[in-house]
């Protein structure tokens, strides 16, 4: 009984409250299976391409000057941008299961013609349209109350770049100049190979909505059940979650905008080998995944959501202030801020998760907040990095450690004015369900008793 008890208790602290019927169980199991996997796998191969590349040959090769690294990744924010609500509008014409893996073929195809590139426009140009191609992944992933799926989702990314500095490592010393190709080339051509099997498996097994699917490992009673687990979607309303996500997303900064690999770059260092600059910032994502899933696990099983941001911007104002300091501090604390900088990404799903329990109600108006929040915070990165954090800054970033110096108390402001709101929010809607249960009782207590048998039977 006592390993039973257990059992359940760490099931509910991983997972979360299990479904009262086995064919709930069986039914969420599926889904899980088949939605996560194949969009982690997607997102996995979104961006095994993005790490590195610019410290392990290309950009000697495109002869890259000041701010054309920072250009490239803008570009490919500006198409994700304007992306967002034509793939979400599309997704309503489109069956997912065609539109995710179009997308991740279109992706693959233009990784592979990145390989081609002779100049840094066409970078602009491949990237603009692989920005577009993804814009249908991330918040059609992220619709869930439960925080874990969308830390495994982020996760997948992270777990890519680790993946993609391995890769990157192991196909400069060993095919870099194979067939007059240069290592970053290959690793573009490799990495657009794969997505090619996970489209397919996506166009197979994803399942699309409930009211849709034909996937045959569902059951008819299942395609109902599914049906039936539909939330109502009542009159929809704005909420308060968009500025705190866009400030919460620059403060992934250092990470997203790969710092440390620069940092070691631009030292000249004679041990920062290219190897051991595809392997050192491996550290920093790590944490990320650690971060993401640990603050997951916790917020799910507690409820608790806004401590999450406290920590990201204890944590990030820590980081920058040492990284600041850079001539005072020691390679080791370098080491340490760069990696402790990738708490950021905890807010990926614990904010994603929020917006969720705040409009858990309406289904309408979560969909419209969390594209929002994904649009907005990309279109103020897409000039962001640019003004901040550019490329030939390095080894300091003065103006972007100062920002994130700045963003990190602005942080924890809107969190706490977004936990007043949430609050006031909530007993508001006690008040007003104790105001109809009260006038529904003098209802039925004022109401004329029928005629009959004095129990209220009618003869």
């Amino acid at each position: 009984m006592a390993r039973g008890r257990a059992s359940k208790k760490i099931g509910l602290i991983l997972w979360g409250e299990r479904p009262p019927t086995h064919d709930e169980r069986k039914l969420l199991f599926k889904i899980d299976w088949f939605v996560l996997s194949f969009i982690c796998l997607q997102y996995f191969s979104n961006y095994l391409d993005r790490a590195n590349c610019i410290v392990s040959g290309m950009k000697e090769a495109l002869n890259m000057q000041g701010h054309e690294f920072n250009n490239v990744n803008s570009m490919f924010t500006v198409g994700y941008t304007i992306a967002q609500i034509p793939q979400n509008l599309l997704l309503q014409l489109v069956p997912a299961r065609i539109l995710f893996p179009m997308n991740t073929v279109i992706w693959g195809s233009l990784t592979m013609v990145t390989a081609a590139a002779t100049s840094v426009r066409h970078l602009y140009v491949i990237r603009f349209f692989q920005g577009v191609a993804e814009a249908s992944t991330f918040v059609g992933a992220v619709t869930s109350e439960l925080g874990k799926r969308g830390a495994i989702f982020s996760s997948s990314a992270q777990a890519a770049t680790i993946f993609s500095g391995v890769l990157q490592a192991s196909i400069y010393q060993n095919l870099n100049g194979l067939h007059g190709l240069a290592g970053y080339k290959w690793l573009f051509l490799i990495c657009g190979l794969i997505t090619w099997p996970i489209a397919l498996y996506g166009f197979l097994f994803f399942p699309d909505t409930p009211e849709t699917t034909s996937a045959r490992y569902f059951s008819p009673k299942e395609r109902k059940l599914a049906i039936s687990r539909l939330p109502p979607k009542p009159k929809t309303k704005f909420h308060f979650s968009l500025i705190r996500h866009i400030v919460g997303g620059e403060l992934e900064s250092i990470g997203s905008n790969s710092l440390m690999a620069l940092w070691m770059k631009a030292s000249d260092d004679p041990k920062y080998t290219i190897q051991n600059i595809n392997y050192y910032p491996a550290g920093g994502t790590a944490v990320a995944i650690i971060a993401l899933l640990g603050t997951a696990v916790w917020t799910d099983y507690t409820n608790k959501r806004y401590q999450v941001n406290i920590v990201i911007a204890a944590c990030t104002l820590t980081s920058s202030v040492i990284l600041l300091v850079y001539t005072s501090i020691s390679t080791a604390g370098r080491f340490f801020a760069f990696y402790l900088s990738g708490v950021s990404y905890a807010g990926q799903a614990s904010n994603f998760g929020w917006c969720n329990d705040l409009a858990r109600d309406d289904d309408v108006e979560r969909g419209m907040i969390l594209a929002a929040m994904n649009m907005m915070s990309n279109a103020f990165n897409a000039w962001w990095s640019i003004v901040f954090f550019p490329a030939n800054d390095a080894p300091t970033w003065r103006k972007g450690m100062i920002s994130i110096i700045v963003l990190a108390p602005i942080m924890v402001i809107l969190t706490i004015g977004t936990r007043i709101l949430q609050q006031r929010e909530q007993r508001d809607q006690q008040r007003s369900q104790t105001a109809e249960s009260y006038v529904e009782g003098r209802s039925g207590r004022d109401a004329p008793k029928s005629e009959g048998d004095g129990k209220g039977t009618v003869a």
